[in-house]
């Protein structure tokens, strides 16, 4: 099964070597301006709104989605696709009221804009936050998964494809953030060509299972009546999953102040528009927003399809580990596996498109912030351009090295997306609750943004391990009600804090923030609502 034909192979070469490359065209063509930091690390007025908004998903959809999202469908159900649908609704917030604030101040990493509002103690305590979850968090979650996808389908060994996609990430992220950009127009292609038939074969077996013949339209029905608790997007206390999705916090609480800190205040996303004007830079995320409606069925449907076979009798070995315990991760490996010759090179394609590029990406946003936030300000502050993009070029391959070297511990785990989401919870409460502070309330002092940005991991580990140190007489919240409770509670106690005393002038900070800035064309209004609209339908069919 775990084995790829010669046209499997032909298709995967034929991906690469056209990455590899159109990223080598795009180095050449401007190949002046790479020693230059803002073309480096953020292709500065290089990037149009259409590479924007791919770049955004490139960047964002990896095997977390692939395989991560797709175990948690097969676990939890369409409930999961919460996480794309109401990024598409954060996504129109963060274009109207987060990024005109950036690009206003002429903001290049997150630290940054916290030096400007707050002062250097504030940002470099958020730098190495960043630098640690983005390297121990996220990477090794998505070479972990990366791995496990192609080792479950080709004979490659796990550790061999660990150190593939590490290299192969590497020498796309050592050409700056413009060979990134451009070449994940052409990953977004692929993947999603490869995530739709993938889905398509689901489909297809599920309406041959049940005597349709391969009509994919059957299939759906099918799907709907063989597994109906799969279908509904809200939890009720006393639901098995709940405690993963817990009722209507996926829609006002904390699935919320999780996008919000993921899509506005996260270098690894937000990089990707800050060297564009404000007009482009909206039509790029506007554009993501779309894409991300469509996520969930590459990602999701393939998990519930592969539920209802697994209910009816087929892939029980392929879908337990080595102990017959059920690894719901394990079910788009599986899936994959199914695919003819050919077919199935292009979902390898786009399979290491998604986890390349998001690899790409976050490296990019990690040499950022090393090489402008904490080694240009601590370590060389008469460094040149040159010595900084080579500095931020030797953080890449450290990074991506550490990130390797940690990656097989994460073999214990059941579903990797979910862990993804609460780890990477304990830290994005406060540094929503830092920035929207700080953009919109001036009275805001560096104080109590310090004291926030100390104390949004210690109150998020106390909230999760609180019921099992006291044995249960401490309420044991979902993780998204944990945010949500994090961020309120960060929240007020900067407004204490901050009105407790006095702005001094180290306060006064220099950001300019006017509400001209927030105004939209028509166009993007009209788009706008149409997400909206999209989503309101979505829901109301599957509450």
């Amino acid at each position: 099964m775990n084995s790829l034909k010669p046209a499997d192979y032909v298709v995967f070469f034929v991906y690469f070597i056209a990455v590899s490359a159109y990223g080598y065209y795009v180095y050449r063509k401007k190949k002046a301006a790479v020693t230059d930091t803002k073309d480096f690390f953020l292709a500065e007025g290089s990037l149009t709104w259409w590479a924007i908004g791919a770049s955004l998903i490139a960047s964002n959809i990896s095997a977390e989605h692939f395989i991560g999202m797709s175990g948690s469908g097969f676990a939890l159900g369409l409930a999961i696709s919460s996480y794309e649908w109401m990024a598409a609704a954060t996504l129109i917030l963060v274009a109207v009221y987060i990024i005109p604030v950036y690009l206003k101040n002429r903001v290049y990493t997150m630290p940054q804009f916290l030096s400007m509002r707050y002062n250097d103690t504030v940002s470099t305590i958020m730098a190495v936050f960043w630098l640690l979850v983005y390297v121990f968090v996220n990477l090794t979650s998505i070479i972990y998964l990366g791995a496990l996808a192609v080792s479950s389908i080709t004979p490659i060994s796990f550790e061999w494809c660990i150190a593939g996609l590490s290299v192969f990430s590497v020498i796309v992220t050592l050409g700056g953030m413009k060979v990134i950009g451009y070449t994940d127009v052409v990953q977004v292609v692929v993947l999603i060509i490869g995530g739709l038939v993938t889905t398509y074969l689901a489909l297809s077996l599920l309406a041959d299972k049940f005597g349709f013949h391969g009509d994919i339209l059957k299939g759906l029905g099918v799907l709907r009546k063989e597994a109906p608790s799969h279908f509904h997007m809200i939890f009720h206390k006393g639901d098995k999953y709940y405690p993963e999705l817990p009722g209507l916090s996926v829609l006002i609480g904390g699935m919320l102040i999780n996008n919000l800190a993921y899509w506005g205040c996260n270098q690894y996303i937000v990089q990707r528009a800050l060297g564009a004007d404000l007009h482009t830079a909206r039509k790029g995320i506007i554009f993501a927003a779309f894409l991300k409606l469509l996520i969930p069925v590459i990602a999701v449907l393939p998990g519930i399809t592969m539920y209802v076979l697994h209910q009816n009798g087929l892939f029980q070995q392929e879908m337990s580990d080595g102990a017959g315990a059920l690894k719901p991760d394990h079910a788009y490996p599986t899936l994959m596996n199914l695919l003819p010759a050919g077919l199935k090179g292009v979902a390898f394609a786009a399979l290491t498109a998604a986890i390349v590029a998001s690899l790409a990406g976050k490296s990019n946003s990690i040499s950022t912030i090393f090489s402008l936030d904490i080694y240009k300000k601590y370590f060389n502050k008469e460094a040149s351009d040159a010595k900084v993009v080579r500095v931020g070029r030797w953080a890449v391959i450290l990074c991506m090295l550490i990130a390797a070297l940690v990656t097989p511990a994460l073999k214990s785990l059941d579903q990797a997306y979910q862990f993804i989401q609460e780890y990477v919870g304990f830290f994005s409460p406060g540094v929503l609750a830092i920035f929207l502070l700080g953009m919109f309330w001036k009275r805001t002092t560096s104080g109590a943004a310090l004291a926030g940005a100390l104390l949004t991991i210690p109150i998020s580990t106390a909230l999760k391990f609180l019921p099992r140190w006291t044995s249960g007489a401490f309420p044991d919240y979902p993780f998204l009600d944990r945010m949500t409770i994090t961020f309120f509670a960060i929240a007020l106690l900067m407004i204490v804090i901050s009105l407790s005393k006095r702005r001094s002038e180290k306060d006064i900070h220099s950001m300019t923030i006017e509400k001209s800035l927030f105004k939209v064309s028509p166009d993007f209004i009209v788009l706008s609502v149409m997400i909206s609209g999209i989503l309101v339908a979505l829901y109301t069919i599957f509450w």
